[in-house]
């Protein structure tokens, strides 16, 4: 039987500007476009154990699940990638029993679910309710492949890791989380031990895990800008995108097997 082979070491994926800007920062890329492609991807190398590697980095033209699972889909087609990391910034969570996160911290989830799907009813026929309107969710998940996950551990328990990281589930959505209300009422009552929430994570990691082979490694490595809460802001965004390309960059250069023989 044919062993199918990956093309690219790595892939990134990034959204927002600031995201962008912080990629850009860590390798001297060059940009590189395709016939009937309107999207532009940067290319760089990278040397890990004497050999120079490849890393290939998109850009997702908007936010959200639809535009990320395209863009993913496209980097994994075109490049053939051993992993396929997501990159930026998310919301963190405020609970009073857990350790406090802080901005800048990496958030590492070993499943990534999608709390917005679901349907809207009236209220006497669910039990999460909001006024006049009822919620049955039906939320979906995708997990991190379980090999991966003691690198991921190792990473964070290093001396030499340069951020302050957690695993646990990120909670993935269409809209920009901004009320506590609804973080409790519609995320914790599924999975209460959610560590952050973003918008495209879920789409990534289905986009790599449902691939043809060689499928990728997805990996997200999302950083804390704010909390999702009202009092919601900008502020550290550029702080929590460095963050999570150091910590991204760390893994691949440091951390994860580049080769099939590396692999536990």
């Amino acid at each position: 039987m044919q062993k199918y082979k990956y093309q690219t070491d790595v892939a990134l994926l990034s959204v927002t500007t600031t995201e962008f800007n912080a990629v850009m920062h860590f390798h001297d890329w060059r940009a590189k476009t395709f016939t009937n492609d309107e999207q532009i991807y940067d290319v760089a190398t990278f040397e890990r154990d004497g050999k120079e590697r490849t890393i290939v980095h998109a850009k997702i033209s908007e936010m959200g699940m639809t535009a990320a699972a395209a863009t993913a889909m496209k980097m994994i087609f075109t490049f053939r990638p051993r992993y396929l990391i997501m990159v930026g910034i998310a919301a963190g969570i405020v609970k009073s029993e857990i350790e406090e996160q802080m901005y800048g911290d990496v958030i590492l989830p070993d499943v990534v679910w999608n709390y917005s799907a679901g349907k809207f009813v009236s209220p006497e026929k669910a039990s999460i309710t909001y006024g006049n309107l009822g919620f049955l969710p039906r939320s979906t998940s995708e997990s991190i492949p379980e090999e991966i996950i003691p690198y991921l551990k190792r990473a964070v328990a290093s001396e030499d890791n340069p951020c302050h990281a957690w695993i646990g589930p990120m909670a993935c959505g269409s809209t920009v989380v901004a009320s506590k209300e609804l973080l409790e009422k519609q995320v914790y009552s599924q999975y209460q031990h959610t560590a952050g929430l973003d918008m495209e994570s879920y789409a990534v990691v289905y986009a790599a895990n449902h691939a043809n082979d060689p499928k990728p490694t997805p990996i997200i490595v999302k950083s804390v800008c704010d909390f999702a809460d009202s009092k919601k802001s900008d502020d550290y965004q550029r702080f929590a995108a460095y963050s999570s390309c150091e910590f991204a960059k760390y893994l691949y250069e440091k951390v994860l097997p580049m080769d099939d023989d590396e692999e536990e």
